[in-house]
């Protein structure tokens, strides 16, 4: 009988999914919290089909997620299932805050253990406090104890600072994001060859990128159907990912049965991409990028505004609509996570920023090229 392809972590002597269940992007009602009815059939599909890596964190859903969480598995042998939280190095400000807030998480996932428990999101800053603290020897000692099973983090900072991370200590497993348009973002490639050369086994966050390349721009979905009609856009990327073997878990943060029943059919007997179709997703991959609105690099010179515009995030913005044409995701961003008095609009068109733009871009006429252009998307 079929069933969900498994990857063998050898360091820890144990067998994963190859896919997990995310959860993180649960579907809601119309009051904002977790559909528990609908999530918990999400769940048990996943669990029979052969998903046993579960993956949750203290501020998922605004807390709601490990006890829902917890809730859904208390029906399921302790021994059948690895559980994954995260401890959010964010809150942790002294030991004791780590202490209180682990055992809060035993607590709201009703379990004695965690099988896979992580230092969240870590950066530099973050790392170094956590050491500052004893945070890493504590977690150590909950692991001597028997209360967490298997050590490791979660990344968002650069190379450097998780090269600098993955060989301070002797790490049970780690997890970075990777998908094929981040290869070279965040630790990317060089860090997933670190940890195979290391020894460490991966777990890979945000193989759709969050769902930008689940669905695409109408052009670039044809080149993936010219490939193969029967396959979703979304099975390309996690297959991207998973044709590296020294990633053992690939998360995929499911908010409908539709999501679940795809990925259930990627990873059974899961098939790894053949160097030929390597090279046509990294084409276009290409080809993606090459849809952005302009060709700002982030490099700040053009920094600070006199007048306060955010000029390398208002582009950002706006090239990432450009490449993906998401405009949900998009409108929600300009909406949230920029503030009105950065915005394009205030830009008084002194022209300081082109002459010391490396690019040679027309900032002014496309700071208001993109102003017109956000304010313009609705919500589908």
């Amino acid at each position: 009988m079929s069933s969900i392809t498994r990857r063998s972590m050898d360091k820890l002597g144990i067998s994963t999914s190859l896919l997990g269940f995310g959860c993180m992007r649960f579907p809601t009602g119309k009051d904002g919290r977790i559909d528990e009815e609908l999530s918990e059939k999400m769940i048990d599909t996943a669990i029979a089909a052969g998903v046993n890596y579960i993956d949750t964190a203290y501020p998922y859903h605004g807390g709601e997620s490990e006890p829902f969480v917890g809730r859904v598995l208390d029906k399921y042998p302790r021994d059948s299932y690895f559980l994954a939280t995260k401890l959010p190095c964010w809150e942790v400000n002294s030991l004791d805050d780590a202490k209180r807030l682990f055992q809060s998480q035993l607590e709201r996932l009703n379990k004695d253990h965690v099988d896979f428990y992580l230092l969240h999101a870590l950066s530099r800053d973050r790392w170094e406090n956590m050491l500052k603290l004893g945070v890493v020897e504590y977690c150590e000692q909950l692991k001597a104890e028997g209360k967490i099973r298997y050590f490791g983090f979660s990344f968002h900072d650069s190379y450097e600072v998780f090269e600098e991370i993955i060989t301070y200590r002797s790490w049970d497993f780690c997890q970075i994001q990777l998908n094929y348009m981040d290869a070279d973002e965040q630790a990317g490639l060089k860090g997933y060859k670190l940890c195979e050369k290391l020894g460490v086994p991966l777990v890979v966050m945000e193989p759709v990128k969050g769902g930008s390349l689940a669905v695409l721009p109408e052009d670039i979905t044809n080149h993936f159907r010219s490939l193969d009609s029967e396959r979703s856009t979304a099975s390309w990327a996690m297959r991207w990912v998973g044709t590296l073997p020294g990633v053992k878990v690939i998360l995929s943060g499911m908010s409908s049965p539709e999501q679940v029943a795809d990925n259930i059919c990627t990873f059974t007997d899961f098939e790894p991409l053949t160097v030929k179709q390597v090279e046509e997703v990294n084409r276009i991959a290409q080809l993606l990028k090459r849809r952005v609105n302009n060709g700002c690099t982030g490099c700040n010179y053009c920094m600070p505004c006199p007048a306060g515009v955010n000029i390398p995030y208002n582009f950002r913005i706006w090239n990432t609509y450009g490449i993906y044409e998401n405009a949900n995701s998009t409108k929600w961003e300009w909406e949230h996570n920029i503030e009105d008095s950065q915005k394009a609009k205030n830009c008084v068109k002194c022209g300081k920023c082109e002459k010391a733009c490396p690019q040679k871009i027309s900032i002014r006429s496309d700071l208001e090229k993109l102003q017109s252009q956000l304010d313009g998307l609705e919500y589908k």
